[in-house]
């Protein structure tokens, strides 16, 4: 199988951890160039602009946008419209309307676009689905809280509008609950934390319901130190489910927890590899859907000032 060129383009903490390790694994993809104009991947032939890259090199068929999701917009608009095969780090935009319009680009050019959720390749999320598709659910509770100075050190973007604050990881845990539970659900109250001297909340707590009475509830928090928590639970009639570690853990009933590997990014280029060969789309708003209704609906509640 030859492999498929493909352009990072923003090499920030999610593209060093995450994205270029996956492809340096991935037999589908070859990292042939980037786009930083703060230093690109050593031995790696690196653009200043997007643009830059797009009239250079016309042989670089797909493109990975790593940049913050304020101006990931515009740049997938340049890549779709340039003809190339365009995946979205998450969240797939700023709003919703922003990924609406670049699916409709998408499908008129006939390009792959390709929304990813990491958190719906941990090793235990398709098995939880599996497991719960023919259960009666009684309750839903997600406790995901994390210490963003270890996460997001000195990254002002998240704290600034369309950075989403804590819900950059929250937006993981909504998107395993609306891939793992066999109902949709819909956001009927929010409260909303919001440090002092930021424009986005650094903690939230949510109230869900769906499949007429069955309630899910979500907390998060972005100033958590010591063990990092990660955990959905589903109460059902037939036991507890548990998905830890942000998925990578999976506990049914009283059967012993199974955990596997982290390679939820080297199952995301696979899923990239398999809409390519047909020119596919994969894009699912819904756990963006989920934030920009609790932001809707969200009380505002200012609490202490955060400082990095």
């Amino acid at each position: 199988m030859t492999a498929t060129d493909i352009a990072i383009v923003g090499v920030g903490k999610i593209a060093r951890d995450q994205h270029i390790p996956s492809i340096g694994r991935s037999e589908a993809f070859n990292l042939a160039a980037t786009v930083s104009s703060h230093g690109g991947v050593t031995g790696v032939e690196n653009h200043a602009t997007l643009e830059g890259l797009l009239d250079a090199r016309p042989d670089i068929p797909a493109v990975a946008l790593c940049m913050p999701p304020q101006n990931r917009f515009a740049a997938a608009k340049a890549a779709l419209s340039a003809g190339r095969h365009v995946l979205l780090e998450k969240p797939p935009g700023a709003t919703v309307a922003e990924v609406h319009a670049l699916k409709v680009l998408a499908e008129r050019r006939g390009i792959t676009l390709f929304a990813t959720w990491h958190s719906r390749f941990a090793a235990g999320v398709e098995p939880a689905r599996q497991w719960l598709a023919d259960k009666t659910l009684r309750r839903v509770r997600v406790t995901w809280k994390e210490d963003v100075r270890r996460w997001h050190p000195g990254q002002e973007w998240i704290w600034q509008p369309g950075g989403l604050g804590v819900f950059d990881p929250g937006i993981n845990a909504l998107s395993i609950v609306t891939a793992i539970l066999p109902f949709p659900v819909h956001m009927t109250t929010a409260e909303l934390k919001f440090p002092q001297n930021r424009e986005a909340p650094i903690a939230a707590a949510l109230a869900m319901t769906g499949n007429g009475n069955v309630a899910v509830e979500a907390e998060f928090d972005w100033r958590h130190t010591g063990a990092q928590t990660w955990t959905i639970e589903v109460d059902t009639t037939e036991g507890r489910l548990v998905l830890a570690d942000g998925g990578a853990t999976l506990a049914v009933a009283d059967e012993p927890p199974s955990k596997a590997p982290d390679r939820e990014y080297d199952a995301i280029y696979g899923r990239f590899a398999e809409l390519l060969t047909d020119r596919q789309i994969d894009v699912d708003p819904t756990p963006l859907v989920h934030v920009a209704d609790a932001f809707m609906l969200g009380k505002r509640i200012i609490v202490e000032p955060f400082f990095d």
